[in-house]
């Protein structure tokens, strides 16, 4: 009898403790899902392994709701300054917003769920020779320890248009191959502008991450340079057009910020200068443009926010610089969205949308089987749906135009974060279209794409010949750990720009 007893008892332990069990587990659950979606799209706990999230992710995340954790400062190494603005941002909570009981218990719950690594898939490029494009690597001996931070093609002049983290204002002749030296200012280019007769030039500030604001935009007017009095959060780029038909300027800023940021517009006043309004203070924004996404003749404004809450958001312009906000696309707040471009995929006559994620300095630099280029079409009504991925570690920019001239769209990706002690992986991928209502392509790379680390891409007829030809420019400031014989290559080769020069009007020419 005691042995059933015993039996019986045991049971019972095992069904409570079962239960309990059960019941920690979804409220860890519950607490995970409500306390990420308060901010972003809670990340896959299985996108990253156990040390990162204990020992990176989980560490800040506490201290955003006020956990003090010993061996966890986020002012740690800061200036005092920069701790000032970092307490002012109110992102490293003081009163803590979490019971103890309930912070261990989210710990537990993603530590155990999370696997020890997070693997990469086994592929190889297709090609690693690009039959439509020659490479031609460019050095400008003139003007050496060149660091890009501005890269554009400008059509109208036929010139590469380039500026530096010294505040260097170029451009390039590549039919000639002058360099032309334009003006500087004192901190690194991230945008150049031409509006009728004013040049607006965006200067980023401080290029490391910095709660402390210090862009500005220089005006340059008959000749003379002024800048406008708003200093600006880590301003990254800038779009210039006349939003409400007024024939006036409005400049649309992505303040990528650090902790804090915004999406704003410089609004010209009646005493010819700009006032400030904001259209969204999330962190890093670092892209817009300008489209009427909804067909009623106004202009809206699409950009891309790549920190926290990663999303492509339309704002449509309801009146005059009214806007409402629609988050049309949401990503992973560790997928690091880089870029996009609006293009028309399926020529149906609305704006599908391709993106790439690859940011890899922050936290939780690995590998990443998520990072590569995705193409979002449009079902008309702007709701979009992801229908291709390519996977490419550390994808940071892509181009999109028809490079063979076969009716279709094809890509190309480049990669600031590829892993440089796989040799499989490249900084750059050519994407060939072969069939575009089947999302098929064909990848493939080149050995120039090893000569140094790019940062930026642009696309356009650099050598006038009909077709359209690639620009990458060159960066080797240490983002990430590199292979010291991979940066040692980079010194001995010195490439600032490798221009791919399109031979597909050429073969026609010939034939």
């Amino acid at each position: 009898m005691r042995i059933f007893r015993y039996i019986y008892f045991v049971a019972i332990l095992s069904l409570l403790s079962s239960s309990c069990s059960k019941n920690k587990e979804k409220k860890a659950l519950a607490l995970y899902q409500a306390r990420c979606a308060a901010c972003h799209i809670p990340p896959d706990i299985q996108s990253l392994s156990k040390e990162l999230w204990k020992n990176k992710v989980l560490p800040d995340m506490g201290a955003r709701m006020g956990v003090r954790n010993p061996n966890y400062n986020p002012y740690k190494g800061r200036s005092y300054q920069e701790q000032e603005a970092m307490m002012k941002s109110g992102i490293y909570s003081l009163p803590q917003t979490i019971k103890n009981e309930d912070w261990q218990l989210l710990q537990d719950y993603i530590i155990q769920q999370a696997p020890d690594s997070v693997s990469m898939p086994n592929r190889e490029i297709t090609h690693h020779e690009i039959a439509i494009f020659g490479p031609r690597p460019i050095s400008f001996d003139t003007l050496p320890g060149l660091m890009f931070t501005y890269l554009n093609f400008d059509g109208p002049s036929g010139k590469i248009e380039l500026g530096d983290m010294a505040g260097r204002l170029l451009n390039y002749d590549y039919t000639t191959g002058r360099l032309r030296y334009l003006n500087a200012y004192s901190r690194p280019i991230t945008a150049f502008n031409k509006s009728q007769h004013t040049t607006y030039i965006t200067a980023v500030g401080k290029l490391n991450p910095s709660e402390i604001p210090s862009g500005r935009v220089f005006v340059e007017k008959e000749g003379t340079t002024t800048h406008l009095p708003q200093v600006l959060h880590r301003p990254v780029h800038t779009v210039v057009d006349d939003l409400n038909g007024d024939g006036k300027d409005e400049l649309i800023i992505s303040e990528f910020g650090y902790l804090t940021g915004k999406l704003s517009i410089l609004k010209s006043n009646d005493s010819t200068g700009f006032e400030k309004q904001v259209l969204s203070g999330l962190p890093g924004v670092i892209r817009s443009v300008v489209k009427d996404m909804d067909g009623d003749g106004r202009k809206d404004i699409v950009a891309l926010f790549s920190q926290g809450d990663e999303s492509i958001t339309i704002f449509y312009q309801e009146d005059d610089l009214k806007f409402t906000m629609d988050k049309v696309i949401r990503f992973s707040p560790i997928y690091g969205s880089s870029w996009f471009e609006l293009i028309d995929y399926d020529n149906d006559g609305d704006v599908d949308i391709v993106t790439v994620n690859g940011d890899n300095a922050d936290l939780t630099f690995i590998p990443k089987p998520y990072h590569g280029m995705r193409l979002h079409i449009n079902d008309g009504s702007n709701h979009f749906e992801e229908k291709y991925f390519y996977p490419l570690n550390g994808a940071t920019r892509v181009v999109a135009r028809d490079f063979d001239q076969d009716g279709d769209i094809d890509f190309g990706l480049l990669s600031t974060f590829p892993n440089y002690h796989n040799p499989k992986e490249s900084s750059f991928v050519y994407l060939e279209n072969k069939n575009a209502q089947d999302f098929t392509f064909e990848d493939a790379t080149l050995e120039e794409a090893n000569f140094a680390r790019w940062l930026l891409m642009d696309a356009g007829d650099v050598d006038n010949d009909g077709d359209q030809d690639i620009i990458l420019s060159s960066f080797s400031y240490a983002f990430t750990q590199v292979p010291i014989e991979k940066t040692k290559y980079w010194r001995e080769k010195g490439i600032d720009i490798l221009v791919l020069e399109n031979k597909t009007r050429s073969g026609h020419e010939q034939q």
